[in-house]
């Protein structure tokens, strides 16, 4: 497999728009799926995306763009999923085309919902695509941020960490870095739990906890990440790395964190049907609490943060009286 060949970007919002950048920022030209031809039309006429980090410019002469899933699949080498997780399955229910000969980078920190399996597990079992062609992209980086040109780093892993390592210069630039590993399954793991930590560190700042509280919570979620983590797959793992302790950092106290800002809805009184409806973005972790939930239920692994969250989000429980419970915990 000759890396990265032709490049597909995969999706149309925020961070499909991030990464097209930073593509375009090392290729000639790019492939681009999006769902909706009217997206496409207006992206066309306006230079850039009419509807995700718009103050982004591109040069659309560099940009196929398709509305078709199984012509841009036909068309590409290299697939950069970049979808909401809960959407992932109604854009590849359209697929009619093999993607086993392809090499597919999801960059949806998210777990299939109904499913709850990972999305590289997802794209083995059901699209055939071999696990050492599927690769996946973490680390604390907002599309907000990278729209700005503000340096930060990601982490790319793949079983066949050689074949990351071929496609690693795509994604380094003057404001981008990159690391390699091998540790698919933690961190995609990590990526679901960091939204769900997020979402509670939203709801405690809602409630008007301060830093002091937080700094605690954070040391407390990354303790509980690294047992889960652990016990679903027991690689000798830094949870320190930026991947998992600098993406949970991020995304809780991040103004652009749209988990944190869907928590502190809540935690400010909003019913949780409210906040969702009033959300503009998908916070991922409401799915992925539940997701999580389901699964620990097999591995039986002491998640305290978890349970609360699972407790106010789909038992309705007051988010005071959960959240007090929870901080009698903490140390």
């Amino acid at each position: 497999m000759d890396l990265p060949g032709k490049i597909a970007i995969m999706g149309g919002g925020s961070w499909a728009t991030a990464l097209a950048k930073i593509v375009l920022s090392t290729q000639d030209k790019i492939n681009w799926y999006m769902r909706r031809d009217d997206q496409i039309q207006d992206f066309l006429q306006s230079g850039h995306n009419p509807s995700y980090l718009s103050a982004v410019e591109f040069d659309v002469e560099r940009i196929h763009f398709y509305s078709d899933i199984n012509k841009a699949i036909e068309d590409s080498d290299t697939l950069i999923f970049a979808t909401p997780s809960p959407f992932l399955k109604q854009h590849l229910n359209k697929v009619r085309t093999s993607m086993r000969d392809k090499f597919i980078i999801s960059a949806i920190k998210g777990i299939v919902p109904d499913e709850n399996m990972l999305v590289a597990d997802y794209f083995a079992e059901y699209y055939d695509v071999p696990i050492q062609n599927i690769a996946v992209i973490g680390g604390p980086c907002h599309a907000e941020e990278i729209a700005l040109e503000r340096l930060s780093y990601i982490t790319l892993a793949c079983p066949d960490v050689e074949k990351v390592k071929q496609i690693s210069p795509v994604f380094q630039n003057h404001y981008l870095k990159n690391y390699c590993c091998q540790d698919v399954i933690g961190i995609e793991y990590a990526s679901v739990l960091k939204n769900v930590y997020a979402i509670v560190a939203g709801i405690c700042h809602g409630m008007k906890y301060g830093d002091n509280f937080l700094a605690v919570f954070i040391c407390n979620a990354i303790e509980e990440m690294r047992n889960f983590l652990y016990a679903v797959h027991g690689l000798d793992r830094d949870i320190t790395d930026s991947v998992y302790l600098g993406d949970l950092l991020v995304t809780a106290y991040s103004r652009f964190s749209r988990n944190r800002t869907f928590g502190t809805m809540i935690g400010k009184g909003y019913s949780v049907k409210t906040a969702q409806l009033e959300m503009e973005m998908i916070a991922e972790g409401y799915y992925g609490t539940k997701c999580i939930y389901e699964i620990n239920e097999k591995y039986k692994v002491d998640m305290p943060i978890l349970n609360t969250l699972y407790a106010i989000l789909y038992e309705r429980k007051s988010p005071v009286t959960e959240i007090r419970k929870l901080t009698k915990l903490f140390k």
